[in-house]
């Protein structure tokens, strides 16, 4: 259960941070950067975080499940397991954000899906360092 709560309460506000970052970047806003300007991103994130947590949580959570699948798997280390929520995460943002708008190709595809890997590879490791439980099968019970 620490699993989930992990990826539902980090992924969306590290995804959310992210692709508002990507899409400050792609629109052209950061040729002139100054504090002023910083402010007004982070503005901007504070009032737009409930829509990051309303889109968000149910991607996160689902990734949160690919992870716990791919945590029962013992051939799987948490290194590639990470890696391979990342990937799909990557393949989920790319292909929702990159090939909308009036410019796509293999930046905005790069960039977009960024916003996938980023969080489900940090909400992935963080799984593994605090909520990892040791996966042990049920014995059986032995009759005396």
């Amino acid at each position: 259960m620490k699993r989930y709560l992990i990826f539902a309460a980090i992924g969306p506000f590290i995804g959310g941070f992210l692709l508002l970052l990507m899409t400050t970047y792609q629109s052209g806003y950061w040729t002139d950067t100054n504090g002023g300007e910083v402010a007004k991103l982070l503005v901007v994130f504070v009032k737009s975080l409930q829509y990051n947590y309303l889109f968000g949580i149910v991607p996160s959570l689902m990734f949160g499940a690919i992870d716990d699948i791919l945590m029962h798997v013992r051939r799987i280390s948490p290194l590639l397991r990470m890696l391979i929520v990342g990937a799909v995460a990557f393949v989920g943002a790319a292909l929702t954000y990159a090939s909308h708008g009036s410019e796509s190709g293999a930046v905005q595809f790069i960039l977009y899906g960024l916003v996938g890997f980023i969080p489900g590879v940090i909400t992935s490791w963080l799984a593994h360092k605090y909520a990892e439980e040791l996966y042990q099968p049920a014995q059986p019970v032995s009759q005396h």
